[in-house]
Parts: C-alpha cells; structure tokens; sequence
C-alpha cells in the first residue's frame, strides 16, 4: 500500500537531503543566513559568539553563513563590535568558531564584507572607517568621497584573498563573498554608483570586472576543492527598489562573469522569496541565477516567518505562511538551498523542528525580544 507523506514529513523528506558543493558536502538544505549582530568587542569573536554558532548547528543547521566579517583593509568598516577577519586574535576566535561548530555536526563560512561607500547623508553608521567606492557615491547618489585608485582596488582584492586563504587554513569550510546589498562590491556591479570611465565602469559586464577579479584571487589563494559562495542582490540599503538587472539578458551578462572567475554557489539575495524577479515567468532571482548558470543557489527572503510578519507586506505579493511553496520550489529544484534569517535568529531550534516535524513548536518572530537572544 502506498502511503501518502504529510506536509510535515514531506518538509523534513525535501530538506533533509544532503547537497555537494565543490568539495564539502553539507547533510542537509537549510542554510543560516549571514545577520550583523556587533556582539565582538574589538572585533574579536568570543564564547558567547562559539555557543551562539555551535547552538544552531547542533539543532540541525547544515550550512552556517556568519555574520559580515571585516576583511583586512583600512576602509574595509569601522565599527568596533563587528567581527573582523584579519589579525591573530580575532581568527583565533574565529578559529574556536568553526571547530565548535564541527563538533557539533554542521559546516561552516565566513561572510567576507568591504561595506565601501555606505553613508547616508547626514549619517555616518562607520565613523572610523575612510570611505572608499567605485565613484565615489552614496547609495542615493550624493558624493562622499574620491573614486578608488588602482592601488586601492589591489589592495581590496589582496584583503579578500587573503581572509579566503585565512578560512581555510584556520578551519573554514568555504567562504562566501558579500557582493550585495549596496556595499562596495555592489557598487561596482550597480549602476547608479559605479560611474567609472575605466575597465572598472560602462556596460554590465564592465561593472562586473572588481568583483570577478576578486572571485579569481580568492579562488587563486584556496584550494581547488574549497567553495567560494558568492551572495549578490537586485536590492540595495535604503534602495529597496533598486534593481542590477531588469531583464534575465542583464543578468546573465553579470553572472557570467563571475561564474567563470570561480564562484561555486551563488547566494541570491531577496526580501521575499517567493516574488517572481522577472515577468513572464515565476522563477524567483534564485531561479534564473540557477536557469543561468547552471551553479548551485541558495534561496534567502522572509523564510519561516510566521503571518502576523507577513502581513504587513501585503503590498509587495501575497503573504506566505508557512514553508509549502518553498517546498515545492525546492522539490522542482528551482534552486538548492534555502537560507533563514530572522525565523533562526528567534529560535534557535527551528532546523531540528522543522526536520522533525514539530511545526507547532515553532517560536514566531518577536523583534523586540532580540536584543535577550543567544
């Protein structure tokens, strides 16, 4: 007799399957998203950062995304309690990081970020850090500082490649390069911020070149095996609207290049996942990444979070509860993974009860409780 599976254990049946990227293999689907928490005094990760990590992974997370880490590059972020990536004691915390989270069953990369030219006017979120970007623009269109030199941009690219090469001596699994969200390297890849007349500016593929050569040092400085994640978005910081590509021919033309320079998996960044990218078509920017290139994607936008959140984007699609849609776009392999944010941040356990079925258990999404959570 054929028994038909229940939501629930179709859910833990499609998450559970373990996925190769390049050389790791990670034992299941669910991905925790990168989250900026400032919880590293002097921007060195300690034991509460190593049980924070460690507590996720133990509860079933199979890939770990951390937090941005501040590459080693004088302009690279200025706030004192973001974890860097640079500097003997800040990777040996680091260090303590991933072989707890080994211990504790799951893998592990580091999100390597250069936050570049992200003032807003008037507002200085990184008062230590020189400004450093593409033209020398903020993300809405005021100036803020003179373009980048050559110089400065190996410098950039050697930061990046050495923190890869970092990871992976000091224990890492992989890394994942931040190209999204309106930092530095997006402001290469957008547009509105790159207005470059050099090989670094003019058509998409043009504007891809920084970030490529970045791809290609860190895969230079690693070892063939060692993935290379690389997480990009249409969306920028205070630009919600903002968009990279506006046609699939768009961005294909900026994925191409970066594919070939070395990246593994793409990470494709949305506030919703479940909103179709392009018209005529469902494909969410997970999708056409994948349709595109072929790699591996990781999915990422308000998964897991409970309706009383969802309501209130009624106006940006229709609000999803529950994980049924995601399911069905995994299980037609739209993409590969699936990132959590917030739903992981809340509770800590919502990997092992969603693979065990125990969706009642679920702790919704409480901002204001954040601040007490480990």
């Amino acid at each position: 007799m054929t028994v038909t599976p229940t939501p629930a254990s179709r859910a833990a049946q499609i998450l559970s399957r373990p996925i190769t990227l390049n050389g790791l293999t990670v034992p299941n689907r669910i991905v925790m998203a990168p989250m900026t928490r400032m919880f590293s005094p002097g921007g060195v990760p300690g034991e509460d950062v190593v049980s924070y990590y460690a507590r996720r992974a133990a509860a079933g997370v199979g890939l770990i995304v951390t937090e941005g880490t501040y590459v080693g590059h004088e302009s690279a972020g200025g706030s004192s309690r973001v974890p860097r990536f640079h500097g003997e004691e800040q990777l040996a915390g680091w260090a303590k990081v991933a072989e707890a989270v080994h211990q504790a069953g799951g893998t592990i990369v580091p999100q390597l970020w250069h936050i570049g030219t992200v003032r807003k006017q008037g507002q200085n979120p990184h008062p230590d850090a020189p400004s450093h970007g593409p033209s020398g623009l903020r993300v809405d269109g005021t100036e803020d500082a003179t373009p980048m030199t050559q110089a400065d941009i190996d410098a950039v690219i050697g930061a990046f490649a050495q923190a890869a090469a970092d990871a992976e001596r000091i224990g890492f699994d992989g890394v994942e390069i931040h190209g999204a969200h309106g930092y530095l390297l997006d402001q290469f890849l957008w547009e509105a911020t790159n207005r470059r007349t050099d090989a670094y500016g003019g058509d998409p593929v043009a504007r891809t070149t920084f970030a490529a050569q970045i791809v290609a040092a860190v895969r230079a400085a690693v070892s063939p095996d060692f993935p290379v994640i690389f997480r990009f978005s249409q969306w920028k910081q205070e630009a919600y609207d903002a968009r990279l590509a506006e046609t699939p021919e768009e961005l294909e033309a900026i994925l191409t290049p970066l594919a070939a320079a070395g990246v593994d998996v793409f990470h494709a960044s949305t506030r919703r996942y479940w909103l179709p990218e392009f018209e005529g078509s469902d494909l969410n920017l997970a999708g056409w990444t994948k349709k595109i290139t072929g790699k591996p994607v990781i999915t990422v936008g308000s998964v897991g979070l409970d309706g009383d959140f969802i309501k209130a984007f009624q106006g940006e699609g229709s609000p999803v509860k529950g994980i049924d849609n995601l399911l069905d776009r995994l299980e037609a392999d739209e993409f590969d993974m699936v990132a959590v944010g917030r739903a992981l941040l809340q509770d800590p356990e919502w990997a092992e009860k969603v693979l065990s079925d125990r969706f009642d258990e679920l702790k919704p999404y409480d901002a204001a409780a954040l601040q007490t959570l480990s």
